[in-house]
């Protein structure tokens, strides 16, 4: 099991990790509104929330010269998902309602965040 989980601190499968966690929100969130076409629209969704988390992944590497693959560097790919989303749905004329925000926040630090507390969590027991 430790093997498995390892593998989620290389940073390429971190990275693929982080972008499915993003189009699964984008997935959950338009089929819980009864949407047509739900991968164009999934991929509509996510796709301001992909360029944040991409944008994260840079700003951590430029500024720490390391990959965001613990949970201090998650919440600023965490952070930077949610606020280049927001401005670029913004933007976009996409909606951004208060409750909106507040549930892509929470469910995007659940899953951004959440996995690499879990991984460290589970290492960590692990090797005691």
């Amino acid at each position: 099991m430790t093997g498995a989980l390892a593998v989620l601190r290389r940073p390429p499968v971190a990275f693929a990790l982080d972008v499915l966690l993003v189009v699964v929100f984008a997935a959950v969130g338009r089929a819980s509104h009864d949407e047509a076409n739900p991968v164009v629209g999934a991929l509509v969704t996510a796709w301001p929330f992909l360029v944040g988390t991409a944008v994260g992944w840079a700003v951590v590497r430029v500024l720490r010269k390391a990959w965001p693959l613990e949970v201090g560097p998650g919440i600023t790919v965490w952070f930077a998902t949610v606020l280049i989303g927001m401005v670029l749905r913004q933007s976009t004329g996409q909606g951004t309602a208060v409750s909106f925000v507040l549930v892509a926040a929470l469910v995007l630090a659940l899953f951004l965040v959440g996995w690499r507390a879990l991984v460290t969590l589970v290492l960590r027991r692990t090797r005691r």
